[in-house]
């Protein structure tokens, strides 16, 4: 059975889990306490060098690391990833924009605020982020204006990671008001059969305070 290495509070686990969730994937889950320290044990370390959620672990003992990945290999022969080459690649390339426009940007302010670490942030760098994102979101209003899936027709697994953080973008103070088609698709993308819309705080785990080593 395959193994799902989560955090609760973390939205990238969130894109496997709902992946999963989708999917019907028996799998048993491990929590990794990344602020204890248990991302650094060398066992873990085996499993993603990085010492980051998510990870999965195949029954054969191979391991993969990487939200994107991740929800690549698993999505493979299903609906949520076109065959079609030129269609893979299309959902390749929201998928690379979700990592550096939406969790680069969205994504840090999201951990900053709810782990009240802002404070402790450069102010230039707190607006660059801020900055940044609001284009993030111009530029999905603009593309969801055409279509009603980040890729066109079809919901797949870059709608998924673009929601991740995407969705929770005013947890940062900032308002998704102005974006009419990018709310209209969020709607969207929680009514897909399976979805699972439930959000972990960070406020569950008391040891946030400290920072990531």
């Amino acid at each position: 059975m395959l193994t799902f290495f989560d955090y609760l509070p973390s939205q990238n686990a969130f894109k496997v889990r709902a992946l999963l969730g989708h999917l019907g994937i028996p799998h048993r889950t491990k929590i990794v306490s990344i602020f204890q320290g248990e991302g650094k044990t060398p066992e873990y370390l085996n499993v993603n060098p990085t010492g980051s959620v998510p990870a999965i672990l195949l029954d054969d003992g191979r391991a993969l690391a990487e939200s994107s990945a991740i929800l690549s290999y698993l999505a493979e022969g299903t609906c949520y990833l076109p065959l079609d080459a030129f269609e893979r690649a299309k959902v390749n390339q929201w998928l690379s924009f979700e990592q550096d426009y939406i969790q680069n940007t969205i994504g840090s302010l999201r951990y900053w605020s709810l782990t009240e670490k802002m404070q402790h942030r450069p102010k230039e760098l707190v607006e660059s982020k801020r900055a940044s994102g609001v284009k993030a979101l111009e530029l999905l209003e603009r593309e969801l204006s055409m279509r009603p899936f980040i890729c066109g027709d079809q919901y797949t697994i870059a709608d998924i990671s673009i929601y991740a953080y995407g969705s929770r973008a005013e947890e940062t103070g900032i308002s998704l008001e102005p974006y009419p088609y990018f709310r209209a698709w969020i709607i969207r993308v929680e009514s897909q059969q399976g979805f699972q819309k439930l959000v972990y705080p960070y406020s569950i785990d008391p040891h946030t305070s400290g920072e990531l080593q």
